[in-house]
């Protein structure tokens, strides 16, 4: 039986002599088309500038030399790695009712040769047998990832733009107190309000005020970082706005409901919606494998190890939900879970990292029942409905 966001393979019959297949190297100079054309022995392989009109008229031009060599083509398929271009040409393809996919590059596998060659020409060769087992049906041969549509990526952008943003406000702050420490002050805030009216009176500890060339410095530096403190608020502003104007489904109900949670706070509820729990996964096992939070294996023979976290899928949630479950044992004392997990840290404090990442894979799993299915964890504390 198939199951929902099966990317692993196929689920669509696939016959080779009416389709037309083609990957695409992509760089940010050009792209390297390589295609599988029926009834013509050759594969051609055509490179392009970065033209997507140029490569529908690249896959038209084939389809014709198809038709004269008595094939009808009722399907082109079209596929290439996940990468700096996203997924507009994806979109782009299947609105010409083209069967465009994106690889995901680590699911391909390659030679372990320790010099194997690797240029674009044999990189496509690699991509059109992957592609070709994967439209057979046949499992493992590459994971699809799954195409967005441009909604749900711009619904993305405030949190990681904030994520960003909050990154360069501790880079400039950071600064701040080196600049500050290098001549002996170590009590200066600089994200106060009146910090820029503070700085002139500084002393250093020989009792000398500020050189100008580095009081020059420090006002630039709160000037940036005003600026910056200003976006972030503006972001969290808007961001309620939305809430404020929340249907009862999707993406914005979904973090209200989570945000009742005592202990996960608007900020993570909207990253974990928005990045994973919106997302049409079939189970717990894709839930906790597209967080990262799986372990890896290592068997040969009478070997038994784990070489720790598999670290794929994305990265954000990862470090998200290691920071809430630590957030969770302060906030959610008498849950079910927090229980579970001080019955197995309470006599071996050595495992407390180890058992958190558990902590956090079972976690993770429970949201994600909560805002799909509105089973609430057992013994969690929610905040009244506002």
């Amino acid at each position: 039986m198939s199951q929902r966001n099966d990317l692993s393979r196929s689920l669509i019959p696939f016959d080779q002599h009416n389709a037309l297949i083609a990957v695409i190297e992509m760089s940010q100079s050009s792209w390297l088309v390589a295609g599988i054309v029926p009834g013509v022995e050759r594969h051609p392989l055509k490179k392009l500038e970065p033209d997507e009109k140029a490569l529908l008229q690249l896959l038209q031009r084939w389809r014709e030399e198809a038709v004269k060599a008595g094939h009808t083509i009722t399907r082109i398929s079209v596929a290439f790695e996940a990468g700096r271009d996203g997924f507009w040409l994806a979109r782009w393809l299947r609105a010409r009712d083209i069967d465009a996919h994106v690889i995901h590059p680590t699911s391909v596998a390659v030679s372990r040769e320790h010099r194997r060659a690797k240029t674009d020409r044999l990189d496509t060769e690699l991509l059109k047998r992957v592609f070709i087992g994967w439209l057979r049906g046949e499992p493992e041969h590459c994971h699809m990832a799954a195409v967005p549509t441009i909604e749900e990526e711009d619904a993305r952008r405030p949190n990681r733009e904030r994520e960003s943003l909050v990154g360069e406000r501790s880079r400039i702050v950071n600064r701040m107190k080196s600049c500050l420490a290098r001549l002996g002050i170590r009590n200066f805030r600089a994200t106060l309000r009146k910090a820029p009216e503070r700085l002139a009176a500084l002393h250093t500890p020989e009792g000398a005020l500020l050189p100008p060339n580095t009081q020059a410095e420090l006002r630039r530096d709160m000037a940036r970082l005003r600026f910056i403190m200003n976006q972030i608020k503006e972001i969290e502003q808007a961001r309620l706005e939305r809430l404020e104007q929340a249907t009862e489904k999707g993406p914005n109900a979904m973090v209200r409901l989570l945000a009742r949670v005592i202990g996960v706070g608007v900020e993570t509820a909207d990253m974990l919606v928005h990045e994973i729990l919106s997302r049409n996964l079939r189970d717990r096992k894709a839930v906790a494998r597209y967080a990262g939070l799986t372990g890896s294996p290592d068997e040969s023979g009478s070997r038994r190890r784990q070489k720790g976290l598999a670290r794929t899928g994305n990265a954000r949630v990862r470090r998200g939900m290691i920071q809430l479950a630590w957030r969770f044992l302060m906030f959610q004392k008498d849950s079910a879970l927090a229980q579970w997990y001080r019955a197995r840290t309470d006599n071996a404090r050595s495992m407390r990292k180890t058992m958190i990442v558990a902590l956090a894979r079972k976690l993770l799993i429970a949201l994600w029942r909560f805002v799909t299915i509105g089973e609430v964890p057992a013994g969690v504390a929610l905040r009244p409905i506002s």
